[in-house]
């Protein structure tokens, strides 16, 4: 708990960065800055310089604003015919299985790079070098994996063996690094010095941004320099839903995954005044799921669509959350995918794999014209109480489980008057493909009776994300934090 602001991020490490950051008199989009950096070294798997995201800004005064920075589909002048296919592998999750793909056509173009340096330009009062040197010489000092990161090592494992470079990285010996084992690299200290001094120029019409080209063109790739040159990040207006007297801002399209928190959070809204039942929470996700069509997909990139649809229906990674002593929010979620194997020699940069994202492709893989976002399901959020402070910033990893966990979370602070750790902390369920997906302690026997079929989880884990959160005491106005203890993460008080 803290009055001076807080960090909650996907690792300790990423999480003090930050708050140091505000220590010294930095503001939220600075701390949030100074984290993703650093979670480039301490989750490395997770993100890195060659993801994409989204950040979100609240708050103290700030227009809200939603910058994204997310993968765009490649293509500008590739040759189709030379694509590569994708490489399937299976993902264990324990108690559930996914298949992801991975290799060069699984590449896309990255936003990560560009959207810190734009965030910096707007919001900034630090200088890029002073936040990037803390996560640089964290990289070259290494960093050794905590039980969550071993974790995603382990499971990450059958695309981490796939291709030389990335066994070098991740996997020496040909298996994947464990719990204490130390992730080093210092191309990737190189590369978070160069966005220091250079912001992102590099990574998209300079040598860096050269070097990946090559590489995976030569593999297959689609990812062309017209395709760097040409990626900017883009501001837009957050979309918004009303929830118990309280704004609810999150990702617009063409993100896919906020208009689906918005649309869920003010369905829930309008079943009870009271705090909503598993039962409601699991029929709040089904609709929204349902909502996942082909024509959704189409329609995201349409003038907007967002406003349409919450009128006629009213009548997913790594995140860094972050509010500053002057209620200043900044809610920041970045992914790489589960990674595409491809680690650029020379460039410390693990391009992501969101063109082999089921999820992510739900026209089919490579449906999308170059240049198009990719419809993600991340969904940075902030909630605002009924005088227009923040009351809540959040985010979470998780892919299709993103906007479950954010929308349980918000109703354990909102209905139920937890604080941060304990919403974090609560059991979670998830609605998917006629499933309901639960952990222990949530209310399996009303979910029963109502007919649902389940699938029971043993313990927490991170198939059900990784929520970060900060939030205001609505009566004492102390800030309290949470990581996520599925993803290892933390929140450290400035």
């Amino acid at each position: 708990m803290s009055d001076r602001g807080i960090v909650a991020a996907g690792h300790p490490l990423s999480a003090e960065a930050g708050a140091s950051v505000l220590r010294e008199g930095g503001n939220a989009v600075d701390a949030a800055v100074a984290a993703v950096l650093a979670s480039w070294v301490a989750e490395p798997l997770l993100t890195g310089p060659g993801a994409g995201g989204f950040m979100l800004v609240a708050g103290a005064g700030e227009e809200p604003t939603l910058l994204d920075f997310f993968v765009e589909a490649p293509g500008r002048g590739a040759d189709e015919g030379s694509r590569a296919d994708l490489v399937p592998a299976e993902v264990s999750f324990g108690d559930a299985v996914q298949i992801f793909n991975c290799g060069a056509a699984s590449c896309g173009t990255y936003g990560s790079p560009a959207g810190l340096a734009a965030a910096l330009d707007r919001w900034g009062s630090v200088d890029a070098a002073a936040l990037a040197a803390p996560a640089a010489a964290l990289a070259r000092a290494g960093v050794a994996l905590n039980e969550a990161q071993a974790y995603v090592s382990q499971i990450l494992e059958p695309i981490l063996v796939t291709t030389e470079e990335s066994r070098r990285d991740f996997a020496p010996g040909g298996r994947a690094l464990r719990e204490g084992e130390v992730f080093r690299s210092d191309e990737l200290a190189e590369a978070i010095e160069r966005f220091g001094a250079d912001g992102a120029a590099p990574f998209y019409t300079g040598d860096l941004a050269d070097a990946v080209v090559d590489w995976l063109q030569e593999r297959g790739g689609q990812v062309t320099r017209a395709d760097l040159a040409a990626y900017e990040a883009v501001e837009r207006a957050p979309v918004r839903a009303t929830y118990r007297r309280r704004d609810v801002l999150t990702n617009p399209p063409p993100s896919a995954g906020g208009t689906l928190l918005a649309l869920a959070m003010a369905r829930l809204g309008e079943r009870s005044d009271g705090p909503p039942s598993a039962v409601d929470v699991v029929a709040v996700m089904e609709e929204t799921q349902e909502l996942r069509t082909p024509e959704f997909a189409a329609g995201l990139t349409e003038p907007g669509f967002a406003e349409r649809l919450l009128a006629a229906r009213l009548g997913s990674t790594t995140h860094v959350a972050v509010l500053d002593a002057d209620g200043r929010a900044c809610s920041v979620t970045c992914t790489n995918g589960e990674g595409s194997g491809i680690v650029v020699p020379g460039t410390g940069i693990h391009v992501n794999n969101v063109m082999g994202e089921g999820d992510l492709n739900p026209l089919g893989f490579f449906a999308f014209e170059p240049g198009r976002r990719m419809p993600s399901m991340m969904a940075p959020t902030v909630v605002l109480a009924p005088d227009g402070s923040v009351e809540l910033v959040l985010g979470s990893a998780g892919s299709n489980r993103i906007r479950s966990a954010i929308l349980q979370v918000i109703v354990g602070v909102v209905d139920h008057g937890l604080r941060a750790h304990e919403a974090v902390l609560a059991p979670r369920v998830h609605f998917e493909e006629g499933l309901v997906y639960v952990e222990p302690g949530a209310d399996a026997d009303a979910l029963r009776h109502a007919g649902r079929q389940l699938v029971a989880f043993r313990a927490r884990n991170l198939f059900f994300g990784g929520v970060q959160a900060v939030e205001r005491d609505r009566a004492t106005g102390e800030l309290s934090g949470a990581g996520d203890p599925r993803r290892g993460g933390a929140a450290v008080a400035a």
